[in-house]
């Protein structure tokens, strides 16, 4: 099917969440035209295809014309098997995604990993449009990273470019806790970033039994343990940045998921980078979202661009 559709002047994202899948129609200029969201059936993945279609009509009687699709999904699609793995809704696993979203639609199709629809959207019009070399970091029920460069996505010869959370957390310190992660391996960046990550850590070390979220708020309300196991996620996430900067030296940076929420990231994390990075000076600016929890369906529309 020819790709003549990428030149119209809509752009349709969805984005396949755990908890719901959500819509997006945008026109040329990048401006919301229409949205919808509706519950994901995440233990049934026929379902889950029956109502990306129903949202593409939906999309469709709106716009007016057949669209162009573009899906942001957990997990990557494999350029070998062409199967769907590493997501966090397991029933999709070893699908063929691509191939029967493409038989049920009839449609152009494009699908990425949800963190690189994220980094898509913020370096196209978002918080690093004006950049050239752009990271995008999720960082919040899980991890993840997306390159792009140009505002042209780099997803990598096994897709899997930008994925950060499953390399082991360098420069160990005393009060990193090794925990083995879903991925198999121990150490993983993933589990200690993550909000999960970040209330485990804090929970083996001072029997802290609080989630992540509430260990944020009793720090920033002046408790002594809360605000130490704080300035340890500070410097973990700085170490695990300045890895990326060392390989990749993005023109800047952007945090997304619930834990870039943490005001102190931006200001506690820049002057820690110095420590780890392989440079006389670190200047890379850490950005947060400007379309927050809504950059991931703007990207997978994005993928039309």
């Amino acid at each position: 099917m020819k790709e003549h559709s990428k030149n119209q002047p809509y752009k349709l994202g969805i984005d396949l969440g755990g908890s719901k899948i959500e819509a997006l129609l945008l026109d040329h200029a990048g401006e919301m035209l229409w949205r919808e969201r509706c519950a994901t059936p995440a233990q049934d993945y026929r379902a889950i295809l029956d109502a990306i279609q129903q949202l593409t009509l939906q999309a469709e009687a709106v716009a007016g014309q057949n669209l162009a699709v573009g899906i942001g999904t957990p997990g990557a699609i494999s350029a070998q098997s062409g199967l769907l793995r590493n997501s966090n809704t397991v029933c999709m696993n070893g699908q063929s995604l691509y191939h029967d979203l493409q038989q049920l639609l009839q449609r152009p199709l494009r699908v990425q990993n949800d963190a690189n629809c994220f980094a898509l959207s913020e370096a196209t019009d978002g918080a690093a449009a004006d950049y050239s070399m752009v990271f995008g970091v999720i960082i919040g029920t899980g991890t993840g990273g997306g390159v792009v460069w140009d505002k042209k996505l780099l997803s990598g010869r096994h897709t899997i470019a930008g994925e950060w959370g499953h390399n082991p957390l360098p420069w160990l310190q005393p009060f990193d806790v090794l925990r083995d992660c879903y991925c198999g391996k121990q150490g993983c960046i993933e589990t200690f970033l993550s909000g999960p990550g970040f209330a485990a850590n804090a929970s083996a070390l001072v029997q802290l039994n609080m989630n992540s979220r509430q260990i944020v708020t009793a720090a920033e309300q002046g408790d002594a343990i809360a605000a130490q196991q704080l300035e340890h996620y500070y410097d973990q996430l700085a170490r695990a940045l300045a890895h990326v900067i060392n390989i990749l030296d993005p023109d800047a940076i952007v945090l997304g998921g619930g834990m870039s929420n943490i005001a102190g990231i931006y200001t506690e994390v820049p002057p820690r980078l110095q420590r780890y990075v392989f440079s006389d000076y670190v200047d890379t600016p850490l950005l947060a979202p400007k379309y927050g929890d809504s950059s991931g369906v703007r990207g997978a529309a994005w993928l039309w661009l």
